[in-house]
């Protein structure tokens, strides 16, 4: 399986940095691969390099204009330079068979939104989950419970979306 996984190319909080380390490994150690977006900083970087040490396959897909300023990684299995965010999100879609966000900004929630919508939309079938590392999606969990009782989204598109605290309870949710 391809794991698309969605995060923060800022380091952010230690506790982040342990949890991103903490799936990198587990995703390699279960013979899964990872289809992220190419940078080596922050908990992006983190992800990868926790992967790579320990024998997995991880694709990254990076605008080139991006490149510089999030430090492309020069060690991936496979980097992929784009054009457009646009086509980063639709080649990492493509690659994936499920979909993973982490902590990150407005960056890694407009890629989960997006990842979400399609779904909605029936443009892909693949699980969606959040790996909720400290709570850290509990107001966007609140803030889709509230769309739901408003009459924005349906009941089902929002049970959809998987959450779990931990790799092992992660990786068991998207078989």
């Amino acid at each position: 399986m391809r794991i698309a996984v969605f995060l923060g190319s800022s380091p952010g909080l230690s506790t982040h940095q342990t949890a991103t380390a903490q799936l990198g490994r587990a995703i390699a150690e279960a013979g899964h691969a990872i289809v992220y977006g190419g940078a080596g900083v922050g908990l992006m970087g983190v992800l990868a390099d926790a992967a790579l040490s320990a024998g997995g396959d991880v694709v990254g897909v990076l605008p080139r204009n991006l490149f510089s300023r999030e430090v492309g990684h020069t060690g991936l299995s496979t980097l992929e330079l784009v054009d457009t965010m646009h086509e980063r999100k639709a080649r990492m879609a493509e690659l994936a068979d499920a979909f993973v966000a982490l902590p990150g900004g407005t960056g890694t929630l407009d890629e989960l939104i997006e990842i979400i919508t399609w779904s909605q939309l029936g443009l892909h079938a693949k699980p969606v989950a959040l790996y909720d590392v400290d709570d850290f999606w509990a107001p966007l969990l609140a803030l889709l419970d509230h769309m739901v009782a408003s009459g924005y989204v349906s009941a089902s598109a929002r049970s959809a979306l998987l959450v779990a605290s931990g790799p092992p309870e992660l990786l068991d949710l998207l078989r």
